[in-house]
């Protein structure tokens, strides 16, 4: 049996995937979840083979979740919104069907599917395209639960090896991105690159002090130091208006 496992927040949505697949006898409906933060529960429990999943939902969308799960999985996204097809395949998706979708469309991503796994091909989920809430919180997965920091509680963005640490007043949390793609996705006028391995937010910097030969750092305001890289020092000041 194929285990298939339903994400959409709206009941009708699952109810009309429920039905296709009622007639296919090789697919079990292992579960349905109403919001991403029970479907990456029941990924981690129930390790589904395929998973019909739409991006806007409430808390957590769908590319957020994606981004939470441990190993890879394959996944038909179902949406309402032509806008996010693009992201939808960046992040290996099986198919993408755009609601409301015809039980013929339905069967064409099944197959489609279905020669995916004939070829041994996995889905991966790194590094997601930009999100429209991306500058606003970052959704991180803190041992068995969910954490949505809002971004003006990030004191500063810190590479470590293929993760990022972000850095709040309450912890520090790892986060699975790059920091190249927060600095194309902050509000660059709030979160400056100071360093190749540093990203600040300008509202937690108290002043810059020198540091060893033609050096500087930057003074926050838990007491941390970060080191200024010369050729960020110019830029830094151009945004502090220096």
């Amino acid at each position: 049996m194929i285990k298939v496992l339903i994400i959409d927040d709206e009941p009708l949505a699952r109810s009309i995937v429920r039905s296709f697949l009622q007639e296919k006898p090789e697919y079990e409906i292992v579960g349905e979840c109403s919001n991403g933060y029970e479907g990456l529960k029941s990924i981690d429990a129930l390790k589904p083979d395929l998973v019909f999943l739409d991006i806007q939902m409430p808390k957590i969308n769908g590319f957020e979740m994606l981004e939470l799960v441990d190993e890879p999985i394959s996944v038909i996204f179902t949406t309402a919104f032509d806008e996010y097809a693009l992201k939808a395949f960046e992040t290996s998706a099986v198919d993408y069907l755009l609601k409301p979708f015809s039980e013929q469309r339905f069967d064409r991503a099944l197959t489609k599917w279905k020669g995916t796994q004939q070829k041994d091909v996995s889905s991966s989920f790194g590094e997601i395209s930009k999100q429209p809430d991306d500058h606003l919180r970052i959704v991180i997965k803190d041992k068995n639960s969910i954490k949505i920091i809002p971004i003006q509680d990030v004191i500063y963005l810190e590479t470590y090896d293929d993760y990022v640490k972000v850095h709040t007043n309450e912890k520090t949390y790892l986060k699975k991105k790059t920091l190249t793609y927060y600095e194309k996705t902050l509000d660059r006028q709030q979160f400056v690159r100071i360093h190749r391995s540093f990203i600040l937010n300008l509202n937690e910097l108290t002043g810059i002090e020198p540091f060893e030969k033609n050096s500087y750092r930057a003074a926050l305001k838990n007491g941390e130091r970060i080191p200024i890289s010369r050729s960020s020092y110019g830029p830094l000041k151009e945004s502090l208006g220096v």
